[in-house]
């Protein structure tokens, strides 16, 4: 069963987002927060699977509240808008993805079960987007160790930033399936990176992407 922990100032949406998530065999809501505060207090006592977090809530907004979770919870940012510089701060936090609110129910649901699982959702096209738009401005150096990486693990980097699955990282470059896992595994440390989501960004702002 994953537990969801439903955190967002409206009540008419966290209402919405338990009825559904509760009408599936496999997901269970066990609790709401109506600000980040909350959030992180329900966390720790609930130790949910999953959080679904809003940007803007009131005492303490959606980053200020990955930040104390992220590590310890997967956090899944909601957001209204597609290009918001508040989320991209989400992601730099630790979120392990974000999906618009208006997104279908059944892309909301399996999207709490692509995080639940330990993966980090950049499928969207949305995502990539949003991380281009904000590395425009000018480079910053907040991942060190970028200049450890092997030619290898610069090409994996690269080929994750793209949105390769770790299934098309092994036909892509022709090795194992734990190969791969042992260079994203060597990337996580090298760049004291959270999760995949932080390697995109560290290829976004490495310059080895450019936006579009």
């Amino acid at each position: 069963m994953i537990r969801v922990l439903i955190a967002d100032d409206q009540a008419l949406l966290r209402g919405s987002f338990r009825l559904l998530i509760d009408s599936e065999d496999d997901l269970t809501v066990v609790g709401e927060a109506a600000d980040g505060q909350e959030a992180v207090a329900l966390a720790r006592a609930e130790s949910p699977n999953v959080v679904l977090m809003d940007v803007r809530m009131p005492r303490l907004d959606g980053i200020g509240a990955t930040q104390q979770l992220a590590g310890d919870t997967r956090i899944l940012i909601l957001t209204t808008f597609d290009l918001d510089e508040y989320v991209y701060a989400a992601l730099r936090a630790g979120a392990s993805g974000f999906l618009l609110k208006d997104a279908p129910p059944d892309d909301l649901l399996k999207a709490i079960r692509v995080v639940a699982s330990g993966e980090t959702l950049l499928a969207p096209s949305v995502t990539t987007r949003l991380i281009a738009e904000f590395v425009r401005r000018p480079a910053q150096q907040v991942f060190h160790g970028l200049d450890t990486l092997t030619d290898r693990e610069r090409e994996v980097l690269t080929l994750i930033a793209h949105g390769l699955s770790n299934a098309e990282l092994s036909d892509q470059l022709q090795v194992s399936p734990g190969t791969v896992k042992t260079h994203i595994s060597r990337l996580l440390t090298k760049l004291q990176a959270r999760d995949r989501a932080q390697l995109v960004i560290a290829a976004y702002e490495a310059r080895l992407v450019t936006p579009r």
